[in-house]
């Protein structure tokens, strides 16, 4: 049974996650009294790294693995020591043409090899210069929308005032991505690796009427005013480690290993907060709970019962591996120092996208896994000890497309997963993956993959759903909250963090604006209960 309320604070924030941290942070510098409480043994929740292999001393980014979302002005208002290092590589991708392997090569750094590498794969500039067109156009947006991201929520009308430019709109928040892609380009290839950005972490297609195509593909072209994704110097744990510290700076409580299991309050009183430790249960007081957790989680806290709809479904297999070498690729012009520190794209032409899709969607593994492998020991060796940079040790991240929850009902489903996505990488390699992986102290390879139910199991994330649900459109539409009581003039619903409950905010991936490493869910709690504790002084 839970004992009587022992502690009273200001805010106390479910989850010390790197968006329950970034809240933690900014209340705490506000002066307020401030708890954070993690089930797990260890704050940073996806946002993590881990010596995943006994013997090897690579400390590698276990789930969430780059960074584009997180604002400037956060790192700095927060006073973060933090890095994060640009790729100059943005991706590459093999395919065989009549017969022979090539691959379009682009480089952030250098345009003029970028359109080399598209000449040399379509035969002409045209794909090219569409693409130019294209991203020039989302650089536009981005430049626009991203800095809305850390301001009170904007309504549709002002956000597309905002953005100024009727057919990007179009494009981007009306009709489905699937049409401009294929109006824009020709070339599968290409028309392939534009989609992947509106798919990671998304099951669905190109022409979804729901358009969660389209708002995945926001997200993931809008980061910083650039789109660009970097690489957290030192690893994820890095990004989280400077967050917990910000906060205990400011005088905030993390206390690990005590899950919530309980909200209770009626909103016009103190909330309680009740969570369980391996010592037993005990309930604190606070005048504003920030949950960094999935809605559905919340729902449980708040015994609501079941979100309406359907439940979230994750849809990734994430693979981490270190090498003895990076691979040799079929391609003989392909430098996998170029290919490898970028997005290696694997089996994401668009008809291939697509039929993974149908497949999958179907109840059965993709033939032909798509997956993207990025290595980040190219851009950032210090995840690695002096003797694993001796050696020549690198890391890989596979990330792998349409692998939703459903598929792994069946034990032996993870590895029949495993097998086929190291099957199309090795389809595109001069050599067998399985011969450069690395041996840990027991002598077993050092691969480990974790699929959606895994995810669900050691995170809590629901269905293995990296952003908690599907995603929102970065502009007020009236939910969640509005419907449900708190109304559109609260702090909360102003700043797309409201819940059913007033004095219960959303801090996590879920809340409107999130999604991703952004700490952007965080901030906006953390802005809407100032303004509300400021009031109630």
């Amino acid at each position: 049974m839970a004992t009587s309320v022992s502690s009273r604070y200001d805010a106390v924030i479910v989850g010390g996650g790197h968006n329950g941290l970034v809240a933690a942070a900014y209340l705490a510098r506000g002066g307020y009294r401030v708890l954070v409480l993690e089930r797990l043994a260890r704050t940073g929740g996806a946002a993590v790294s881990a010596s995943a292999f006994p013997g090897v001393d690579a400390r590698l980014s276990r789930y969430s693995y780059l960074v584009s979302l997180l604002p400037a002005k956060v790192v700095r208002e927060l006073g973060l020591r933090l890095e994060l290092r640009r790729r100059r590589i943005s991706s590459y991708t093999p395919v065989v043409r009549d017969g022979k392997p090539t691959g379009l090569l682009v480089d952030a750094g250098d345009p003029g090899r970028t359109g080399e590498s598209f000449r040399a794969l379509t035969g002409s500039d045209r794909e090219w210069l569409a693409w130019r067109e294209f991203y020039g156009a989302t650089g536009r947006v981005a430049e626009r929308v991203f800095p809305t991201l850390t301001e009170p929520l904007p309504s549709r009308a002002e956000l597309r005032r905002r953005i100024g430019d009727e057919a990007a709109w179009t494009a981007l928040f009306e009709r489905p991505l699937g049409e401009t892609v294929e109006r824009t380009f020709a070339d599968d290839l290409v028309r392939g690796v534009v989609l992947t950005d509106a798919l990671i972490g998304t099951f669905t297609h190109a022409h979804d009427p729901a358009l969660r195509q389209n708002r995945c593909f926001l997200y993931h072209v809008i980061g910083n005013g650039t789109g660009d994704w970097d690489v957290p110097v030192g690893g994820m744990g890095a990004v989280t480690d400077a967050l917990a510290g910000a906060a205990l700076a400011a005088g905030a409580e993390i206390r690990t290993g005590h899950e919530v299991t309980a909200v209770a309050g009626d909103g016009r009183g103190d909330a309680e907060v009740t969570y369980r430790t391996a010592d037993g249960e005990a309930t604190v007081a606070a005048r504003r709970v920030l949950v960094n957790a999935a809605p559905a989680a919340l729902a449980r806290l708040l015994g609501t019962g079941p979100e309406p709809g359907p439940a979230p479904e994750g849809a990734q297999l994430k693979v981490n591996m270190v090498l003895r070498r990076l691979p040799r690729l079929r391609d003989p012009a392909a430098d996998p120092r170029d290919a490898f520190a970028g997005t290696f794209h694997i089996a994401e032409g668009y008809r291939q996208l697509e039929t993974a899709y149908a497949e999958a969607a179907a109840g059965r593994m993709p033939s032909a896994p798509p997956s993207e492998i990025y290595c980040h020991t190219l851009t950032d060796p210090s995840i690695l000890g002096p003797e694993a940079v001796r050696r020549g040790l690198q890391t890989l991240t596979l990330f792998g497309l349409h692998m939703p929850a459903r598929l792994f009902g069946d034990p032996a489903a993870k590895e029949r997963a495993l097998a086929a996505s190291l099957a199309q990488l090795d389809a595109v390699l001069a050599e067998p993956i399985a011969d450069c992986l690395a041996v840990d102290a027991d002598g077993r390879p050092c691969v480990e993959a974790r699929t959606p139910p895994e995810l669900e199991r050691e995170l809590g994330l629901p269905g293995g759903h990296i952003f908690h649900r599907d995603l929102a459109f970065p502009f007020a539409t009236g939910e969640p909250g509005a419907e449900e009581g708190t109304g559109a003039g609260t702090a909360a619903a102003r700043w797309g963090v409201a819940t059913a409950r007033p004095d219960v905010l959303l801090c996590g991936a879920g809340a409107v604006r999130g999604g991703g490493v952004s700490g952007v869910p965080g901030h906006n709690a953390a802005r809407a209960a100032l303004e509300d504790l400021a009031r109630s002084r």
